[in-house]
């Protein structure tokens, strides 16, 4: 008697130890993060853009001066100032 009540009870926990992992409900899948947001993109040729600042400072420092730089001022104001077209037309085609 008390060899078939042991193989009963090991039969039994037999059974409920694979039926165990069947039973138990699967676990919620883990929801998914947002996405970080995107960083803004960075700013197009910053190196063009100091240029234009640059130039436009030179040129107004020039357009101040008392002295005209041994005869160069106009033409270096001239100069400065066909620079900043063509960068602005530089900046305008990278669109």
């Amino acid at each position: 008697m008390k060899h078939k009540m042991f193989t009963m009870l090991a039969t039994g926990t037999l059974l409920m130890a694979i039926a165990a992992p069947v039973a138990v409900p699967a676990a919620p899948a883990p929801k998914a993060k947002p996405a970080p947001a995107a960083a803004p993109a960075p700013e197009p040729h910053p190196e063009i853009r100091e240029a234009l600042e640059s130039l436009r400072h030179a040129r107004e420092h020039l357009a101040e001066a008392r002295h005209d730089f041994g005869g160069h001022k106009a033409d270096a104001i001239r100069a400065t100032d066909d620079a900043i077209h063509q960068l602005e037309i530089c900046l305008k085609f990278d669109r």
